[in-house]
């Protein structure tokens, strides 16, 4: 069974993330650990932890890629109202909390004695005030784990997937909790945390981006999370994107240690392009973001540049076309033609500016197969 790694963020690999679960592979998603916004923001603000939203989605995309829909994970896909008081949603949370709601009514006792006891731990860390306001029941039975084993988010992950019955992993990239995302756009000016990124002006979108930094406290180097490493050493294939390239990809290499992991592995690297532009990437080509990834493995403490598989889709009308207010991303080679770039037609015909997760999962095992078939030559 073929060992298949994506860097990404929580939601834009979904449909890849499923198609794959759906597939004889062993799949392994990285996704950030910097996110600062979000219903996960009041958890990382209280208690200190990293974020685990991201984490979350990545595994309830896990789950339905491999047909885990029972009571467990539409529990942990529930979200708390958002336009209620204070007052009201912590009510509603109480509904889960003791057990109330009928999926919990029904479950076996050991699952939904392990399911209360996070909720009852997460609920007794944050005290009485805490914004529970579109809060995901999953981010609190998730946080509550990480607190019942002692701040270990790899066992609480590990804990959660056995709770849901999920197979394949997901780790964040780092376990530092004080990961600051910053980027520097064209013009000088600076923007932090990851969410003021993300939400950046049309203005600030237009100057566009000039190179990011991730950094912690006291001048704290960023480090890997050793389960991220380990899943990168036994890799079939690698995988970066898709997703938001400044805030959701990119920041992985400038993670200590994930670089050098990357290149000592010894299979398939693939760089999946974008279908749309976005505020991060507004007036740039495919090209020109595969670039921008060269220039920041290249700076890191590497030896070699990155000899990438570029996925990209190819476009099939010769003027700008929109999805709501992003153009599509050019399909234009890398300027630095170290790349071997393979464009074919991924957008999905129902959801326009969205892969078909189905070609995209079938070019990549068909990457896999090829670099076996080479190697057994």
């Amino acid at each position: 069974m073929r060992n298949i790694v994506l860097f990404s963020g929580g939601t834009a690999c979904r449909t890849i993330n499923i198609a794959l679960s759906r597939r004889q592979v062993h799949l392994t998603r990285i996704v950030p650990a910097w996110d600062s916004g979000g219903s996960s923001k009041a958890i990382r603000e209280k208690l200190g932890i990293l974020s685990i939203g991201d984490i979350r989605q990545a595994l309830m995309t896990m789950a339905h890629g491999e047909g885990r829909s029972g009571d467990i994970v539409r529990i942990c896909n529930t979200r708390l109202s958002a336009n209620r008081s204070v007052e009201e949603t912590s009510a509603e949370f109480e509904y889960y909390a003791e057990g109330r709601h009928p999926l919990l009514e029904r479950m076996e006792a050991g699952l939904r004695g392990a399911i209360l006891n996070y909720l009852k731990t997460f609920s007794t860390t944050v005290g009485k005030g805490f914004d529970f306001r579109n809060g995901s029941i999953g981010n609190f039975i998730l946080t509550g784990a990480c607190i019942a084993h002692n701040g270990d988010v790899n066992t609480a992950i590990f804990v959660f997937r056995k709770l849901c019955g999920i197979a394949g992993n997901v780790w964040p990239c780092s376990l530092d909790s004080d990961l600051i995302l910053s980027a520097t756009l064209k013009n000088g000016n600076r923007l932090a945390p990851q969410d003021v990124i993300t939400k950046m002006s049309d203005k600030d979108a237009e100057i566009g981006i000039r190179a990011i930094e991730l950094t912690r406290k006291q001048g704290l180097t960023p480090s890997a999370n050793p389960a991220a490493l380990e899943a990168v050493e036994r890799a079939d294939l690698i995988a970066f994107g898709p997703g938001s390239f400044y805030t959701s990809v990119l920041p992985h290499l400038l993670v200590d240690g994930v670089l050098a992991a990357v290149e000592r592995a010894s299979c398939p690297k693939v760089f999946i392009g974008n279908i749309l532009q976005c505020r991060e990437t507004l007036g740039m080509s495919l090209g020109d973001v595969v670039s921008a990834f060269g220039d920041t493995w290249r700076a890191g403490d590497v030896e070699t540049s990155p000899s990438l598989q570029v996925l990209g889709n190819r476009l099939l009308f010769p003027f700008e076309k929109t999805v709501g207010i992003f153009p599509y991303l050019a399909d234009d080679l890398p300027k630095d033609g170290a790349h071997v770039t393979m464009l074919d037609e991924l957008e999905d015909a129902w959801n326009r500016g969205q892969h078909e997760g189905d070609l995209v999962a079938d070019r990549l095992l068909a990457i896999a197969s090829a670099d076996e078939a080479a190697r057994n030559d």
